[in-house]
């Protein structure tokens, strides 16, 4: 593999582009972006950050946030308000992305989505309304453990940290989700398959991960 050193600025450029193109690969269809990474990655901000952008290039774009998509506190929280395993296994409530989102923006899909399916503050259905995405649409998803559990993303952006990275830059207050993430980096490997891979062990200084060239 070949490390490529990128600005922000640039990796924007060149994600908006690479999603472009394949969004005018669908035709009429809709191109579903799943943005992974745990939150010392930021993927919700990458992800914010290419809205603009595609849209400029006359793409219509849903920004939906896994966090906003979680499962009922009596289910998140059953083992306790810092378990990992439950953490991992099933804090984002997949079965409603899919159903409110992936599935609407898929082949054959209606294009009409929910952008945000619960409130984790209070505890209750968001009652956001329903948007419609039109064909030619960009979704994109974005948040922690998105990869390798089945949700049909035509596009996977991955934002690894090493081990010691994302322990200095995970805040007290979530280090206990760090046995999540390494059972996520040992049993997904979400970097060994993710289509656009990014180092972003300094948020400064993000780093493609590309095949290398051959000799």
């Amino acid at each position: 593999m070949r490390i490529r050193p990128i600005s922000p600025e640039r990796l924007v450029a060149e994600l908006t582009d690479h999603l472009a193109e394949r969004a005018a690969g669908t035709g009429t269809g809709r191109l579903r972006v799943g943005v992974d990474g745990p939150d010392a990655a930021a993927p919700d901000e990458l992800a914010a950050a290419l809205v603009d952008p595609l849209r400029a290039r006359g793409r219509p774009v849903l920004h939906v946030r896994a966090g906003d998509f979680l499962r009922p506190a009596s289910v998140r929280l059953e083992r306790g308000r810092t378990n990992p395993d439950a953490y991992y296994e099933g804090w984002v409530d997949e079965s409603g992305l899919r159903r409110e989102v992936l599935d609407p923006a898929g082949p054959g899909g209606s294009g009409r989505m929910l952008p945000s399916l619960w409130d984790a503050d209070a505890d209750r259905a968001s009652r956001a309304a329903y948007v419609r995405l039109p064909p030619g649409g960009v979704v994109l998803v974005s948040g922690a453990l998105l990869l390798g559990g089945g949700l049909p993303f035509d596009v996977t952006v991955h934002l690894a940290l090493s081990a010691a990275a994302l322990r200095r830059r995970t805040a007290p207050e979530r280090r206990w989700t760090l046995p999540a993430f390494d059972r996520y980096a040992a049993e997904v490997a979400p970097d060994s398959f993710a289509d656009v891979v990014v180092r972003v062990d300094d948020p400064r200084h993000p780093a493609l991960v590309e095949p290398a060239e051959p000799a």
